[in-house]
């Protein structure tokens, strides 16, 4: 039986929700110590980190002090062996240290590893650095303006433009159909952003190590190379549509750059269009240099500039065709089911176009000062920039019907080499500043979406020697030599399939929001999420959790069938209705199954009651000798800024 509050009273400033109960297998009490310190060493001729922030420690090296040689120094002047190992670790990390010792391979690693805290295991270097701990409170810079700013940005870039386009020319909606549609669709998806950006401006923590809590320490390198390798291809394709932008801007300077010989037959593209995509790649490498907390400047620029621009392109248009043309005089042509279902394709397709994003906001919203400020703010700034974009985009290419006589051109950047071939100088002025806009919102859309994430996830996958830098870097790379021009042959069928291969991130979402909100009720232990221990409450079967990974593949069976359909294969048109809710099943099956399964079979390191402490946490130091043995057999402590938390029934052991 549990002790009651009478038998053991609190510490005077312990937190007014102290006295929640937990799980644990002998009910014991604990108290969380109030030991907040870290360890990093300063002085002499000091570098800082690559990815450093205002309060980011300086260091000697650059690198970690724990690292293959650096490892075996000696201690006194003596030869004694510098060991940081737990007995409940996996020596997997170690024996591998020792069979590279005193090879120029260990030579090279030790010089290329970033910044990590001193004192911490092996096996804990490939769980933690400098990118990857909770951002410290000088570091959380992101007010609700910033996240304002932020979507605003995000909001006008070519694919909103253009997303009602198959609503209307496919589905056989009308206009006001269409966007509906848009607003539904990007009001879900803004619920399903805010679920998940909660827990990363609650406890300050990114994506892959949200990710750890649901499918395990090292469970979750799956889900995070998922998103690591679409966030890379994705990278390489809006690059190319950026190069596209820089087309433009050249051509209406120069009108002969659009007949430029092509110097590189059979390569699947041409010099011209060659020339901007690398243009563009060149010019975006300064903008990933900088930390992901001081980019939030280039976000408030666009946010002014990609807008105006719009506004601009909106009147020109409809000064051009001396009113708003005929598409917003259409009628619906789909009537019925079809009309329902259609509706129905438009409202996922929003949503699809978010998956990606829903998973990877903990990497933003960390940066918040506080929850709030990440949610009012995405909540409502989604749908509005979204929704002003799209009618933006619809009315433009209503416009273009009456301005060339011909069928609506939905693309805007084909729309403005319309206006280019036209050949006017006020034509060509106005192509270049909107071009521009267009280019600058590309560089925003690539950055947010896909090099910030791309370099989170590869921090994650291999943290001793990547950070968000590093890692975004080596997305431009990939980017770059998958030949993005060679995937956009036939573009319709590719972004088809990258967009039905995002929703499977709904599975992902799916767990994540289900242990986190109903699960745990908010509660996670984030020192424990950095810890390799065996008997660590995160550390489930050698690493993994098996109720995450038997929910994931739930919600991917559920939409499998009906994934193949989308790609050109013949399927049951049962399976195509039920895919046409497919992030909403993926979504709801795996958390579903996730739920169940933490029923019958409980996990450790939940709260009986809703009880977030990630307000609470300070700059934490992860080395296990730091103070108590934290972890050894109570499954971890938590800092906390003052007092002691007593805390009941904790669970700490695998069931």
């Amino acid at each position: 039986m549990p002790p009651s509050p009478r038998d053991e009273e609190p510490d005077s400033k312990s937190s007014s929700r102290g006295d929640s109960r937990f799980n644990n297998n002998n009910n014991n009490n604990y108290l969380c110590q109030l030991s907040s310190r870290n360890s990093y060493s300063n002085g002499g001729d000091e570098n800082q980190p690559l990815l450093s922030g205002p309060s980011t420690p300086t260091r000697a090296r650059r690198h970690s002090t724990r690292t293959l040689d650096s490892a075996f120094e000696s201690v006194n002047g003596g030869s004694q062996l510098i060991v940081h190992h737990s007995s409940d670790e996996s020596t997997f990390f170690d024996f591998m240290m020792e069979k590279v010792r005193g090879t120029k391979v260990a030579y090279w690693a030790d010089r290329m590893a970033v910044e990590s805290e001193p004192g911490l295991t092996n096996a804990q270097l490939m769980l933690h650095n400098h990118d990857l701990k909770p951002v410290e409170a000088e570091r959380r810079q992101w007010g609700p303006w910033n996240f304002v700013g932020f979507w605003v940005a995000d909001s006008f870039n070519i694919n909103t433009w253009m997303i009602s386009s198959s609503m209307i020319s496919a589905s056989g909606l009308s206009w006001w159909q269409s966007w509906l549609c848009v607003w539904l669709g990007y009001t879900f998806a803004a619920c399903f952003v805010c679920m998940t950006g909660r827990i990363g401006a609650t406890y300050h923590i990114s994506f892959p190590v949200v990710s750890r809590s649901s499918f395990g320490i090292w469970g979750a390198l799956w889900p995070v190379f998922n998103r690591a390798a679409m966030a890379c291809i994705w990278y390489g394709v809006q690059a190319w549509i950026g190069g596209n932008c820089i087309r433009l801007m050249i051509s209406s300077i120069w009108p002969s750059f659009e007949n430029i010989q092509n110097s590189i037959p059979g390569s699947g593209t041409n010099t011209r269009d060659f020339v901007s995509f690398l243009l563009f790649w060149l010019l975006s490498l300064p903008a990933i240099w900088f930390p992901v907390h001081k980019i939030r400047h280039l976000f408030t620029v666009k946010a002014y500039v990609v807008p105006t621009a719009g506004v601009a392109f909106f009147i020109w248009a409809v000064v051009r065709a001396k009113g708003i043309g005929p598409i917003v005089k259409q009628p619906n042509t789909s009537h019925g089911s079809k009309l329902a279902w259609g509706m129905v394709t438009g409202i996922m397709s929003a949503i699809s176009n978010f998956a990606t994003l829903i998973v990877n906001d903990p990497d933003f919203a960390r940066f918040a000062r506080k929850p709030k400020d990440a949610f009012w703010s995405q909540l409502i700034t989604i749908p509005c920039g979204f929704g002003v974009t799209s009618f933006i985009g619809i009315i433009v290419s209503s416009s273009s019907t009456v301005i060339f006589k011909g069928d609506p051109i939905w693309n805007p950047l084909d729309l403005l080499k319309s206006f280019l071939d036209e050949g006017t100088s006020g034509n060509r002025a106005g192509v270049f500043f909107i071009a521009s806009a267009f280019a600058l919102a590309q560089l925003g859309t690539n950055i947010a979406a896909n090099s910030v994430s791309a370099g989170t996830d590869m921090t994650a996958l291999l943290p001793r020697y990547l950070n968000i830098r590093r890692g975004g870097y080596i997305c431009t790379i990939v980017g770059l030599v998958i030949c993005p021009w060679n995937l956009l042959k036939d573009a319709n069928k590719f972004t088809t399939y990258l967009s039905a291969y995002s929703v499977f991130l709904s599975s992902i979402a799916g767990v994540i929001v289900i242990d986190y909100y109903f699960v745990r009720k908010g509660f996670l232990q984030v020192k424990d999420l950095y810890s390799a221990k065996k008997t660590g409450p995160y550390f489930f079967t050698f690493g993994c959790h098996w109720r995450g990974y038997a929910a994931y593949i739930a919600g991917i069976l559920i939409n499998i069938v009906g994934f193949v359909g989308a790609i050109g294969q013949e399927v049951p048109k049962g399976a195509q209705y039920l895919y046409n809710l497919n992030f909403f099943c993926g979504f709801t099956v795996a958390g579903g199954v996730y739920y169940i399964l933490c029923k019958f079979f409980p996990v450790p390191a939940t709260s009986d009651v809703w009880m977030e402490v990630g307000d609470q946490v300070e700059d934490v130091s992860f080395a296990y000798d730091a103070g108590s043995e934290y972890g050894e057999t109570d499954g971890g402590k938590t800092v906390f800024k003052e007092g002691a938390v007593e805390t009941t029934r904790k669970r700490y052991s695998e069931v």
